[in-house]
């Protein structure tokens, strides 16, 4: 039965290969195929692959360690962004020439796609139109929600000026932010021991820690040498604000519309902090960037916030963090520092951009480069911060936690929607620094600042 079938089966094969065979005409070359079955210009639309878009971004790196974390963020997002191919510029360092320079960029169409700029800024680039609002395209993502993030910052990234209003209902979104960061003290343990000063961190817990236990830190470390100085602070807006902020003063009235520099709150911080460069001679040079001297290590107090940490780990000797002093007002005067991803304008490819901000986000993300030193989370989550302390060196991660739990403070660095914050800090510095390096007295500035800084604000 099995061998009658199998004859069968093949007797009809034999009679089909026949068959075929008596078509007469002989098969057609290959080329000629598909031209017969299909129309050329079909084939290569249903299988090409999708276009590789390539984006550019860049962030402002305190330093060559803070570049390497954020080399290795865009690495690992490159493989995981599907059809994105990126490429990581690390800006200049602290200060208004990085964004002016993007300023420049942006209206010659060579900026990055994604950049990051400061929270002051985010006004002043958004009014100029010179970055995307992304509400548009938030509204289409699934998940999406501006209450994951620190309302200090949204409040702003989604104030719509045309409306007055902020808020996921504004129909304003000007980009993500990327961290949040208090000041704190890196402290130099070796000289502080070796002055015989108290340990600001017991200082702290005791309910201590305050200027005139600042200052005695200060002199005490100061005495060690002629190179060896108390305490070192950039010469930005944010080492010399905490003084007057700390004294119950500030840059601005509370809506945030008038110059406040010239209250006797304000000036009695301003006074102090002239103190520590001109009276106790505590303080590194104003004007010379105090990072090198304290990794060297000869400063023993080096205001700065998170971003600084990644250079710090390097450090031979022995440090760790503290909070700021409180002063007059009852509070460090510390700020809640944030910057922003935010999306070029004239970039070409929108969407991707968009996706991009949201990865250099999302809770993942944020906690590698946490992790890596260089920030605190901008989602609002108990659990990233639990995750925060763990991320040591320093041994004190709690102090940066204090600042920005503290009710009291920290003041949310913002821009000025009701007025120029570039030509403000433009007004505002100089006159301080004078101040700060001897040229100025404290009654000089205050008679005049404001006459200068309330122009610019608009009316």
């Amino acid at each position: 039965m099995k061998h009658s079938m199998l004859l069968k089966v093949v007797s009809l094969f034999i009679v089909a290969t026949f068959i075929l065979a008596a078509c007469g005409t002989p098969a057609a070359p290959a080329t000629e195929a598909p031209a017969a079955e299909a129309p050329a210009a079909e084939a290569p639309a249903a299988e090409a692959p999708a276009a590789e878009v390539t984006l550019r971004w860049r962030t402002r790196p305190d330093n060559k360690e803070e570049i390497a974390v954020y080399t290795e963020i865009s690495k690992d997002l490159d493989g995981k962004l599907e059809g994105i191919t990126l490429t990581y510029e690390p800006g200049g360092t602290e200060g208004s020439n990085y964004q002016d320079q993007l300023k420049t960029e942006v209206a010659a169409g060579t900026a990055p796609d994604v950049f990051w700029i400061p929270g002051t800024d985010i006004a002043d680039f958004a009014t100029r139109g010179l970055i995307l609002n992304i509400a548009p395209l938030a509204t289409k993502t699934d998940g999406f929600n501006v209450k994951d993030f620190y309302a200090g910052p949204m409040y702003h990234m989604t104030f719509n000026p045309e409306n007055s209003k902020s808020g996921a209902d504004s129909g304003a979104l000007w980009g993500l932010p990327r961290d949040v960061s208090t000041f704190v003290l890196y402290l130099n343990l070796d000289l502080i021991n070796e002055a015989g000063a108290p340990d600001p961190r017991e200082l702290a817990k005791e309910g201590k820690w305050d200027w005139a236990a600042f200052a005695d830190v200060a002199t005490k470390t100061r005495a060690l040498g002629s190179d060896i100085y108390g305490y070192g602070a950039s010469a930005w807006w944010g080492p010399y604000g905490v003084w007057l902020n700390a004294a119950g003063g500030g840059f601005y009235n509370a809506d945030r519309t008038a110059c406040a520099l010239s209250t006797p709150e304000s000036l009695k911080g301003l006074d102090f902090q002239r103190s520590l460069y001109q009276d106790l001679k505590v303080a590194t040079p104003y004007g010379e960037d105090p990072e090198p001297p304290f990794r060297a290590g000869k400063v023993a107090m080096f205001q700065n916030g998170r971003w600084a940490t990644p250079g710090v780990r390097t450090v031979p000797f022995n440090w760790d963090v503290v909070e700021l002093p409180n002063g007059p007002a009852g509070t460090p005067g510390n700020w809640l520092f944030w910057g922003a991803y935010v999306v070029n304008a004239k970039t070409a490819h929108p969407e991707e951009a968009w996706k991009l901000v949201q990865a250099l986000t999302t809770a993942e993300t944020q906690g590698k480069v946490a992790a890596l030193g260089a920030n605190i989370p901008s989602r609002v989550s108990k659990e990233a911060l639990d995750a925060f302390v763990t991320f040591t060196p320093p041994a004190n991660n709690q102090a940066f936690l204090n600042g920005i739990a503290d009710a009291a403070n920290p003041t949310a660095e913002g821009p000025l929607w009701a007025g120029s914050w570039p030509e403000y800090d433009k007004i505002m510095g100089p006159a301080i620094q004078a101040v700060l390096t001897g040229g100025k007295t404290v009654d000089e500035f205050g008679k005049t600042i404001c006459d200068e800084a309330n122009k610019v604000f608009t009316k």
